[in-house]
């Protein structure tokens, strides 16, 4: 009479524990991957000669960035450039142009990182000669008009070559700073003599 309650009970325990490992597979199983690719890093549009401009308040340009390629990625919302140029323009002041192989945006659009062959070239004006900085990677932060790196840069004005590790350029300021293990080879302009050639003998003045 009581052995039909002793048998069902090791039935109902191993139904039990059959639905929970049923549940705990559930639970830890990897989430199935969408099918719509949002999860994989796939460019959703891609733009040849990509050309963006920045005004001020008066309608002067502040900055041009180009490229000859631009790649957006809808996973991260950033987006990736090649042979980035950027241009930064000041009213009465010689432009900075800013050149690599491979760049990228923020997803804020706040950021720029140029990066491989990177070249820097602000334009000679009447009081100063052409500047070039060559580095690998730089930072910019196009509305503050700041140009950062951690990396080694060569400075090159005139015949005046500068090296360091790490730099700020300002291009409000027209100010360049570097950070550290700065070498300077400068060579000093020749100097015109004021004296006039004396006059060979025998020879006439006219």
């Amino acid at each position: 009479m009581h052995a039909r309650p002793v048998i069902l009970f090791p039935l109902l325990l191993l139904a039990l524990l059959a639905m929970l490992t049923l549940w705990i597979d559930y639970v830890v199983q990897a989430p199935e991957p969408k099918t719509d690719g949002s999860s994989r890093h796939d460019p959703d549009f891609i733009m040849n000669n990509f050309v963006t401009k920045r005004t001020d308040l008066n309608g002067n340009p502040r900055y041009v960035l180009a490229a000859a390629e631009m790649r957006h990625y809808p996973d991260d919302e950033t987006t990736e450039l090649v042979r980035p140029r950027f241009t930064q323009y000041s009213v009465d002041q010689p432009y900075t142009q800013i050149e690599g192989q491979r760049g990228t945006v923020s997803k804020d659009g706040e950021t720029v990182e140029v990066m491989d062959n990177v070249k820097v070239t602000r334009q000679a004006s009447a009081n100063s000669a052409e500047l070039v900085i060559n580095t690998e990677y730089l930072h910019i932060t196009p509305d503050k008009d700041l140009v950062k790196t951690d990396r080694p840069v060569v400075i090159t004005q005139g015949k005046t070559v500068i090296r360091g590790t790490g730099m700020i350029y300002n291009k409000e300021l027209q100010t360049v700073q570097l950070q550290k293990n700065v070498r300077v080879h400068y060579v000093r302009p020749a100097v015109k003599s004021g004296k006039k050639a004396a006059a060979k003998p025998g020879s006439k003045k006219r």
